[in-house]
């Protein structure tokens, strides 16, 4: 069903932004008419909304730093609809197409100025969203999900309903699964298994061509490998099939303390070589202030409330920052505790941290994935969340990390950021190369995360300088030739877009040539302009 109750186009509220002139409004309602009709023929399922309260829910993202307005929002009740969102699309003369999961993109790539926003939550609410079965002859085990549903919700499901789990995840997990899969998908176990993107087997994809294609390795491999990592450019994901493994029940939580850089990253590089069962089963780490900074610095680092971080333990040669590795075992209920002590101490026992700056905890496995969950309801509780977040996130090759550390963490962020700054180490060689994320060349290469959480302005700094100094960061990694790439990438020209890709530039303009002829998707990462169907 079609919502006509406010059909007057609404016009995005970028700060400085004019009305547009009458010229373009008249095409833009055109283009709104054409795709109106066109979507009565195809007779979708779902809704489409032109109205100026669903515009203005998708016109901003998790960033709080762009605000864009859509023509309309369609919440598809099925990939049909999706497809038919799109074709709508190609019959007008600009109008283009953004798939929209739970919003949380930083820079505005969900949006679609004068175009379609499809919400694809609607999707994710379907109660079949999760399907569990047993696969092959080999007893594998595997999840139908719907590219609309939560990371959270999957992992309920899965583990509440069938003691399974997905193999990887995110450390926020109320992302969806399209929206992780368009770009890698990393945490603590990709060390391992790889990122997301490389822990699925199947996906139904809708093309910028308005068709609605299954694909795998095996099937329609082009597609399926374009998708993954291709920034939504190439298809929305309306379906993935993601293998499953037994679920451990519980997982003992450790954070090590650490005064030098080159001794983290020594140990952290140790921990992510080590084969299966010769290692903990999640590696991470951090860089955190050393004051009494309850956000920045030491009462960051403990567990629980009754631990205390004690500074008289730590060097006197310790510096302004230091660094904390996170580690986790997983283990079962009939585990003996003596076992998972013995194993926790064995796999400890090789790594120079702090004496004494050990914090450990045994959690269940829901609540260990959900722990950022418990971040995010206090930051609402502070209205930190709704704040702008100018996020950084990055991989910085092996060779370069150290310098990043006396430049970046020692200098320009020596005072913290309000939150997180993450930094850990991830294997090359585990990221299939078929896909289109682009990582650096060495087989060592870090995750840097500047998740900043700071009160809106005046509370807090001006959102400008926190961008500032973003771009003060990656001019230092330009400058010294670092071998790194920004993690979920957003560039203002297609030039900074080549230089990106590099040597995998022109693969991803073939297949942009190949799926999306007409540029119709996801406008907001601003790659391709959109060609009109007369182009074509």
């Amino acid at each position: 069903m079609i919502a006509y109750i406010e059909h007057s186009f609404v016009h995005d509220e970028g700060a400085g932004e004019t009305r547009q002139n009458d010229a373009v409004e008249s095409a833009d309602q055109n283009d709104a008419v054409l795709c109106q009709e066109a979507l009565e023929r195809e007779g979708i399922q779902g809704t489409v909304d032109y109205t100026s309260t669903s515009t203005g829910s998708v016109a901003k993202d998790f960033g709080g730093m762009n605000r864009v307005r859509p023509l309309g929002v369609v919440r598809p009740a099925n990939s049909s609809d999706v497809a038919a969102a799109v074709r709508a699309a190609a019959d007008t003369r600009d109008m283009t197409v953004a798939a929209r999961g739970n919003g949380h993109s930083i820079n505005g790539q969900a949006m679609a100025r004068r175009g379609l926003v499809l919400d694809m939550r609607a999707m994710g609410d379907h109660p079949f969203n999760v399907v569990v079965s047993e696969g092959d002859n080999d007893g594998h085990y595997y999840a139908d999900v719907s590219g609309g549903a939560l990371w959270e919700d999957v992992l309920k499901r899965c583990v509440l309903g069938h003691g399974l789990a997905p193999r990887s995840w995110t450390d926020y997990l109320a992302l969806t699964v399209g929206g992780t899969l368009s770009n890698a998908g990393v945490s603590g176990q990709a060390f391992r298994y790889g990122p997301q993107t490389s822990n699925v087997t199947e996906l139904e994809v809708v093309t910028g061509r308005g068709k609605t294609v299954i694909c795998s390795p095996s099937l329609n491999s082009d597609l399926f490998f374009a998708v993954l990592g291709g920034l939504g450019q190439f298809g929305v994901i309306t379906r993935a099939r993601i293998p499953l493994r037994k679920a451990p029940d519980m997982v003992r939580w450790i954070r090590l303390v650490y005064a030098e850089f080159d001794e983290f990253t020594r140990d952290a590089e140790f921990l992510v070589r080590q084969p299966e069962g010769e290692s903990f089963d999640y590696v991470e780490g951090f860089v955190f202030v050393n004051r009494d900074d309850p956000v920045n610095g030491w009462p960051s680092v403990t567990l629980d409330p009754n631990q205390c971080f004690d500074p008289d333990l730590l060097p006197r040669s310790s510096g302004e920052v230091l660094y904390c590795l996170e580690v986790a075992l997983h283990f079962n209920h009939y585990d003996h505790p003596s076992t998972v002590d013995s194993e926790e101490q064995r796999l400890v026992g090789r790594l120079r941290f702090v004496e004494g700056l050990r914090f450990s905890v045994d959690v269940g496995y829901m609540e260990f994935l959900l722990r950022v969950k418990k971040a995010e309801q206090h930051a609402k509780a502070n209205g930190i969340w709704e704040a702008p977040h100018p996020w950084l996130n990055l991989f910085v090759s092996k060779r370069n990390i150290a310098d990043f550390d006396r430049t970046v963490f020692k200098k320009i962020l020596k005072d913290g950021i309000g939150g997180p700054m993450l930094v850990y180490p991830l294997l090359r060689s585990r990221w299939d190369s078929r896909t289109s994320v682009v990582i650096p060349d060495e087989e060592i290469f870090y995750l840097i995360a500047l998740l900043r959480f700071t009160p809106a302005y005046p509370k807090g700094p001006p959102v400008g300088e926190l961008v500032a100094q973003n771009r003060e960061i990656i001019r230092h990694c330009t400058r010294k030739g670092y071998d790194f790439k920004l993690y979920l990438p957003h560039y203002q020209t297609q030039e900074e877009w080549k230089q990106h890709f590099g040597n995998q530039w022109s693969r991803f303009v073939e297949r942009k040539a190949m799926f999306d002829p007409m540029a119709i998707l996801a406008p907001g990462q601003k790659i391709f302009p959109r060609r009109s169907n007369c182009q074509n």
